[in-house]
């Protein structure tokens, strides 16, 4: 049996999330698992609740996006860019490796770089990516099971 042109086989229906504002994560978590589970407050108390429970002593480092101000001079203009940034924990010392800065600035122990983190997060539009072994990785002990 022949079909129209343009028409489809009996395809599965496709459960498609449509970029609403700028909730991207949001719309892929729930396009992958094919329904609409997560919302943008739930997207957010999940991002704020494992900042508690990293085991920052299996991690190498962490890399931050965030919102960065664009200026001219002493005039700050309207648009914001993206920026990366790099934490990392040498000699048991915590510390900010931004790039823009002259020097890294020293976040101190586990509480200075939960504190940096969660100002970061309290900022919004802030991403964190974390960079562990493959072992780490592996086990998923990079969270503390407490």
């Amino acid at each position: 049996m022949s079909q129209a042109p343009g028409a489809q086989p009996n395809l599965p229906s496709v459960y498609h999330e449509r970029q609403r504002l700028e909730l991207c994560a949001v719309h892929a978590l729930n396009n992958v698992l094919q329904q609409q589970l997560f919302s943008q407050e739930a997207a957010d108390e999940i991002c704020k609740r494992p900042l508690s429970q990293l085991a920052l002593p299996q991690v190498l480092g962490l890399i931050l996006n965030l919102p960065s101000p664009m200026s001219l001079g002493l005039l700050s203009l309207p648009v914001r860019r993206r920026h990366w940034v790099a934490l990392r924990q040498v000699g048991g010392i915590y510390y900010n490796l931004d790039s823009k800065l002259r020097a890294p600035e020293v976040l101190g122990d586990e509480d200075g770089v939960r504190a940096f983190l969660a100002a970061a997060l309290a900022q919004g539009l802030c991403e964190v990516l974390l960079v562990v072994t493959k072992e780490v990785e592996e086990k998923g002990c990079w969270l503390r099971t407490d």
